[in-house]
């Protein structure tokens, strides 16, 4: 098994901003696996510097993951990630990517889709959100809310000194819409119990890592003390995060930027079910390629938030959309992602 690579400068069509900052170029990795016979699998790496990778440390690591895979028997998923895992603790994007173009080339090579190969419906998946980002003023929030007029579900990023007033707004102009919030760990307990009540008053579905992602007695005390769920984002990396969270908050949201991979993201689902809690999965800035490797088990979901190549104005590939909030998948075996023409 050979790899190879090439980075992709995409762009937004507005600054993407939560309470970290934000940006409008991101660049990703898009990685392919080549077989003994030539075939081909793609799977790409969206890194977040928040979890402390780049697109460079990203091609960095790849000649490690290189080696772990190079004999082992390409239709062994299961065990390639683990030695992925085993030989880069770390750096979740790359081996992410990597899994994505195994899992491709596997059922390229089978003629089905990956979603098939699992054994799931594709029209049994959730609605994904659509994000409507920390804007620089009022103006251009309602100008963002009625651009995203076509979409049922809307995620609401906040960790502002307007928080109320967004709220507020979104739920103005979207009167009968699904809203959730994301704090991205930028309030306090404190904060966060004084908002809920409005929040709740509004319509608001959940609130997603409201805490600071080591805080897990934080988000304890406030879980048992607010009416509406609480979303562990941040502070659920892979599958044994997971039982280490029941109890202190009502679910989590996976990303296989995060998790490292497929097989680790389905035992996390897997994980979270055994704790009968909520199971979300989310995505970074990214194309299509990698939105459809995620939209995957889409199926196995209560709730999607897949809108980062919605996000774009340059989306290099042609995969899963999300029209309307319908997740779609692609027919073609593997992921059936392809090139879009330009």
């Amino acid at each position: 098994m050979k790899l190879s690579h090439e980075i992709i400068t995409l762009h937004t069509k507005n600054p993407f901003v939560i309470a970290r900052g934000g940006d409008t170029e991101y660049r990703v990795v898009r990685i392919t696996v080549t077989g003994p016979d030539g075939a081909e699998g793609w799977g790409e790496a969206a890194p977040s510097k928040f979890y402390g990778e780049t697109a460079d440390t990203v091609v960095a690591v790849l000649p490690m993951l290189a080696h772990c895979i190079a004999y082992m028997d390409g239709w062994s998923l299961e065990a390639m990630e683990h030695a992925m895992a085993k030989c880069v603790r770390y750096n979740g994007a790359a081996r992410a990517g990597v899994s994505a173009a195994l899992h491709d080339l596997v059922a390229k090579r089978l003629g089905v889709p990956l979603y098939k190969l699992w054994g799931l419906d594709p029209t049994a998946s959730p609605p994904t959100s659509f994000t409507i980002g920390i804007a620089p003023d009022e103006a251009t929030l309602r100008q963002r809310v009625v651009d995203a007029e076509s979409y049922p579900v809307l995620k609401i990023k906040l960790g502002t000194n307007w928080d109320e007033r967004i709220v507020r707004v979104v739920r103005e102009l979207a009167p009968k819409k699904i809203l959730r919030v994301d704090a991205n760990a930028a309030w306090t307990p404190k904060s966060t119990l004084r908002i809920v009540p409005l929040l709740q008053e509004l319509g608001v579905e959940f609130v997603e890592q409201p805490l600071p992602p080591g805080d897990l007695d934080g988000l304890r005390f406030i879980r048992e003390r607010s009416s509406l769920p609480i979303i562990a984002d941040e502070s659920c990396i892979v599958s044994a995060d997971v039982a280490k969270l029941a109890g202190v908050v009502d679910g989590i949201n996976i990303k296989l930027a995060k998790c490292g991979g497929l097989r680790e993201a389905l035992r996390m689902v897997a994980t979270a079910r055994a704790h009968d809690m909520l199971v979300m999965a989310g995505c970074m800035i990214e194309s299509s390629l990698g939105i459809t490797a995620a939209a995957q088990f889409a199926p196995l979901l209560d709730c999607a938030d897949y809108d980062g190549a919605a996000l774009l104005s340059d989306d290099p590939y042609v995969g899963a959309t999300i029209d309307g909030g319908v997740i779609r998948l692609p027919a073609g075996p593997g992921l059936g992602v392809t090139m879009r023409e330009t």
